[in-house]
C-alpha cells in the first residue's frame, strides 16, 4: 500500500496504525511525528504564513470568493509514486488542497489510486475517520486498537471531570479578526469540565463579536489560532489584550487566560485531540481540583 497524505491529521492517524512506512509523500504542512518530515513534500501554499494574521484572513477570504485555490498541489511527484491510497478532505478549503483540485489530478493517474475523503465535524467522528483509514489500508484490527485506546483516555477525562459545576470559556480559534471555536472544539471543552459560549458542536468555526465576550464574561479564555504555534499567537495576543473590557474579565482577573498550539492540537481532527483534551481539562482543573493524567 502505497499511501498520499494531503492532511496533517491524516499523516498523524498513518502513523498511529503503524503505517508510516507504507506513506510515500505529504503535505507540506505534515509535521508530525518527525520521521513524517523525511517524506516527499506533495503541496505548496499560495498564501505566505508570516502574514499579519488580519492580512491572512483577508486573501483566504478574497481567495476563496473568488473560487480560486490556496495550494497547489505536484502532479508530476504524484504520477511518479504512483499511490494506491490518498487521503484528502473537501469540509474545510482553507485546511487543505480543495477536493476538486485532488479528483482533477487523480483523473490523469495510471492506475488510478482510491481516494479517501476524511471530514469529520464531531468528536465521534473523528474517531470514525480513523477506523475508515484502517480499512483503506487494510488493517481493520489496528484502527479498532487505536479507537479503544482514545475512548479509554476520552473516558478517563470525563469522568474525572463531570462532577464539577462547568466553567464558563471563551475558546478562540482566531485573533484579528476573532473566531470562535467550531467542530470538535466545543465537545473537548464539555468534557474537560467547561461550556464555550460562543461555538456550537459539528458546526464550523466563525467570526466574534467583541461584545460576546463581553456579555460572555469568560471565567477562562483559551486560545488556540489554527495554524499558529503558541509563539505565533502570543505575537498577537496585544491586540486582545487591547480590546475594551479585557481587564474586567473574570478570567483576566484570575490569570486563566491559556495559549496552547493550535497547529499541533486542537486545529488537527487526528489522535492528538485526545491530548488537547487532557492539555485542556487540566488547565480547567488547576483553576480548581488539581488532576493528574
Amino acid at each position: 500500500m502505497r499511501i498520499v497524505s494531503l492532511l496533517p491529521s491524516a499523516t498523524e492517524i498513518v502513523y498511529a496504525l503503524g503505517l508510516g512506512d507504507q506513506l510515500v509523500a505529504r503535505s507540506h504542512e505534515c509535521d508530525y511525528p518527525p520521521d513524517a518530515l523525511k517524506k516527499p513534500i506533495i503541496t505548496r501554499s499560495l498564501i505566505p504564513s508570516d502574514l499579519p494574521s488580519r492580512e491572512i484572513d483577508r486573501r483566504v477570504s478574497e481567495t476563496l470568493m473568488t473560487h480560486a485555490t490556496l495550494y497547489t498541489l505536484d502532479q508530476e511527484l504524484l504520477q511518479s509514486l504512483k499511490p494506491d491510497l490518498i487521503l484528502t478532505q473537501s469540509l474545510c478549503s482553507v485546511c487543505a488542497v480543495s477536493q476538486n483540485a485532488v479528483l482533477e489530478a487523480v483523473e490523469r493517474l495510471r492506475p488510478r489510486p482510491r481516494v479517501l475523503n476524511l471530514e469529520p465535524t464531531t468528536l465521534k467522528e473523528v474517531l470514525q475517520t480513523f477506523q475508515q483509514v484502517a480499512e483503506a489500508a487494510g488493517v481493520p484490527q489496528r484502527g479498532e486498537q487505536l479507537v479503544a485506546h482514545c475512548l479509554e483516555r476520552i473516558e478517563q477525562v470525563s469522568a474525572h471531570c463531570a462532577d464539577r459545576p462547568p466553567l464558563r470559556v471563551s475558546f478562540l480559534e482566531w485573533l484579528d479578526p476573532p473566531f470562535a471555536c467550531g467542530h470538535w472544539t466545543p465537545e473537548l471543552v464539555a468534557l474537560a469540565g467547561g461550556i464555550d459560549g460562543h461555538g456550537q458542536a459539528g458546526m464550523p468555526s466563525r467570526r466574534l463579536k467583541w461584545h460576546e465576550v463581553l456579555a460572555w464574561q469568560p471565567e477562562a479564555i483559551v486560545i488556540a489560532c489554527c495554524g499558529f504555534t503558541v509563539e505565533r499567537t502570543l505575537q498577537d495576543l496585544p491586540l486582545l489584550e487591547a480590546m475594551p473590557g479585557w481587564c474586567e474579565l473574570p478570567a483576566v482577573r484570575r490569570e486563566a487566560v491559556f495559549v496552547a498550539d493550535g497547529n499541533a492540537y486542537f486545529s488537527r481532527p487526528g489522535p492528538r485531540l485526545v491530548d488537547s483534551l487532557e492539555w485542556l481539562a487540566a488547565k480547567i482543573d488547576a483553576l480548581g481540583v488539581q488532576v493528574h493524567f
